[in-house]
């Protein structure tokens, strides 16, 4: 008797697999293909919209859409390949979506956040920006739910984009220039006057400063033993770590060749404040 069932068993098993089995092999081919094909198509639409002259931070949104949107038709095929009742499947899947909806509300919020930042654009793809947490760089790509940024030290960042829309988006970019934060230490006894002309020298003729608007150089505040002079060049954001080693090294020679001398912390004599 257990062999005879047994026997049953394998019988059903048998044609279960020679039933379900090509069409199992078909749904996986057809899934493989298709997302392969899926991924090229993404590809093509996104370069397709940056040759109309759609923005470079849109087009991988919108290319992001697409590709989710042809996914989820790529499942139904496959769904229907299988023999699985499609209606019966959509009202499971919208279930299971309100479901993981609920569970990934936050995940939500980053794709609402995508869509604002793309309508209102705080800032595009290029821009150097400082998002909520002190994260710094300049924006690679904006996707569905994070921002893709990249540090001056080359390390990428991935900010969800509900965090960069709920804080503060300090954007280096937007007006075409930024200023380079800079001091220097003057001992007491030394002229201002003739520091600053020989500093305002230096940062003539070099490569990235602009300009216009014009440097700024003043007294910034008295320490014990020096003056902090802040010197204030303007750049584009796109130089600005070049344009700060090249100002430091410049006016450390011309510190230099002028003889302006610095007071130290250690050893320190009074003297006299210059003019």
């Amino acid at each position: 008797m257990e062999t005879e069932q047994i026997n049953s068993y394998l019988d059903t098993a048998g044609n279960m697999i020679i039933e379900y089995a090509p069409k199992v092999l078909a749904a996986i081919v057809i899934l493989l293909i298709g997302i392969r094909i899926i991924n090229k198509v993404v590809s093509m639409a996104i370069k397709a919209m940056a040759a109309k002259g759609i923005g470079g931070d849109l087009a991988p949104f919108l290319g992001s859409i697409v590709g989710i949107g042809l996914k989820i038709l790529l499942v139904f095929t496959v769904a229907g390949i299988l023999g699985i009742d499609v209606a019966a499947f959509v009202g499971i899947l919208a279930a299971a979506s309100f479901a993981v909806g609920m569970a990934l509300q936050g995940s939500l919020a980053n794709f609402a956040a995508g869509i604002l930042i793309i309508i209102f654009r705080p800032y595009k793809v290029g821009d150097w920006i400082q998002v909520p947490g002190e994260f710094f760089g300049q924006v690679e790509e904006i996707q569905i739910f994070n921002t893709i940024m990249v540090t001056p030290g080359h390390k990428t960042l991935i900010v969800p984009n509900g965090e960069v829309i709920n804080g503060v988006v300090t954007n280096y970019s937007v007006k075409g220039h930024i200023r380079l934060e800079l001091s220097f230490l003057m001992a007491y006894e030394e002229s201002f006057p003739k520091l600053k002309g020989i500093i305002s020298d230096a940062l003539q003729g070099l490569e990235y400063i602009l300009d216009e608007p014009k440097p700024q150089i003043g007294i910034e505040s008295y320490d014990t033993h020096n003056i902090i002079v802040a010197v204030r060049p303007y750049v584009a954001p796109d130089n600005y770590w070049e344009a700060t080693f090249e100002v430091n090294e410049r006016i450390k020679n011309a510190l230099s060749a002028n003889g302006i001398r610095m007071a130290y912390s250690e050893g320190v004599e009074l003297g006299s404040i210059g003019e």
